[in-house]
């Protein structure tokens, strides 16, 4: 197979883009969501040996840096919610290690004195979610597929109950056995599907900010996350502070109230964030479902293949991700961990006009 990837902007320049790249598998645990935590350690899993393929095929560093993330509460009912959150993995078999305050400091001693408990969660990774875009696109082109930019798909072309291709805006057609919709928080809104092959996905706005350290790395070296905020190194004195999450459909706008609040929020639990310099506010949107689960997988049309949906955890999934969609373009079963999440779970789901 030879793909080509079909981007309107530059590739992963829109979600992708602003995505902090935390893979956190044991830190975003939830409860009553056994099969996609399992999902996520399945993809966590891959991820040393496929940052080291796509380096390989890139001929650059794919990004992950492999830190671990240290979850901090700064008050009592925050800790009283950590120690709820540490049992609760340990009933799942999964590593977190309860730190008292002086050795959360000790670990970070950029945290606050006001820290009232830590715990540490040392498989818990990040990944320059942008410098992975990048290698990704430049593997794809030299193991022989083609990436196009700035290229706006303007509908799927159905013939009976198979896609057959796509058109673009300007007119061109491109006739293919297998398409993959990956448009993110945009994937509900591609033109050409009947309703019955639709699925349900809408925008969750996410505000972020990235930050630089004038005197280089050192602030932090692992995640730092609280109830209200993360703060993640890229490992070259910048850091991602993020992120809110709200359901304002396609907005895109930074509010003052937002950058105010994680500021606030940061400053609480590591004071030297105050020091950082402003290098970017950003306003994104994530891709999210009616379970905030993702959509993986062969659709209800020959030919029809889905990679959306991943809410908050795309970058993370984005080895099992790609397996799943493979192995559905071959006709072979998904990983096991992907079966409960294929586009036919909403085959009841009315998809909003």
């Amino acid at each position: 197979m030879r793909p080509l990837v079909v981007d309107r902007g530059a590739p992963g320049g829109a979600t992708t883009h602003v995505a902090a790249g935390m893979l956190a598998p044991v830190s975003e645990a939830a409860f009553g969501e056994r099969a996609l935590l399992e999902l996520n350690l399945a993809a966590a899993g891959r991820w040393r040996a496929w940052a080291d393929e796509v380096a390989a095929a890139a001929g650059v560093d794919a990004g992950l840096r492999e830190c671990g993330t240290l979850l901090v509460a700064r008050d009592r009912d925050q800790a009283e919610a950590l120690e709820r959150e540490l049992a609760f993995r340990h009933e799942c078999g999964l590593r977190a290690e309860r730190l008292l305050p002086s050795q959360a400091r000790d670990r970070e001693p950029a945290l606050s004195p006001a820290v009232r408990l830590g715990l540490d969660v040392p498989g818990d990774h990040a990944v320059d979610a942008r410098r992975l875009a990048a290698a990704l696109a430049t593997a794809a082109q030299r193991l022989g597929g083609r990436v196009r930019a700035d290229t706006e798909v303007a509908e799927l072309l159905v013939d009976g109950d198979c896609v057959r291709g796509v058109r673009l805006a300007a007119g061109e057609v491109v006739e293919t056995d297998a398409v993959v919709v990956a448009a993110g928080p945009w994937s509900g809104m591609v033109a050409g599907l009947p309703p019955a092959a639709q699925v349900p996905v809408r925008p969750v706005k996410g505000q972020t900010l990235r930050l630089r350290d004038p005197a280089g790395a050192g602030l932090l070296e692992r995640v730092v996350r609280s109830e209200e905020m993360y703060l993640v190194p890229l490992g070259n004195g910048r850091y991602v502070l993020g992120a809110t999450v709200e359901e304002r459909g396609f907005d895109t706008a930074v509010t003052a109230g937002a950058v105010h609040d994680l500021l606030r929020e940061a400053a609480e639990i590591v004071p030297g964030v105050l020091e950082l310099e402003v290098e970017e506010v950003l306003a994104g949107l994530r891709p999210g479902t009616p379970d905030n689960a993702p959509i993986l997988g062969p659709g209800a049309l020959g030919g029809l293949h889905w990679a959306t949906g991943h809410y908050r955890h795309g970058v993370l999934l984005a080895p099992v991700t790609g397996a799943t969609v493979v192995a559905g373009i071959l006709g072979e079963p998904p990983p096991p961990e992907a079966a409960p999440f294929a586009p036919a779970r909403f085959a009841s789901v009315e998809v909003p006009a």
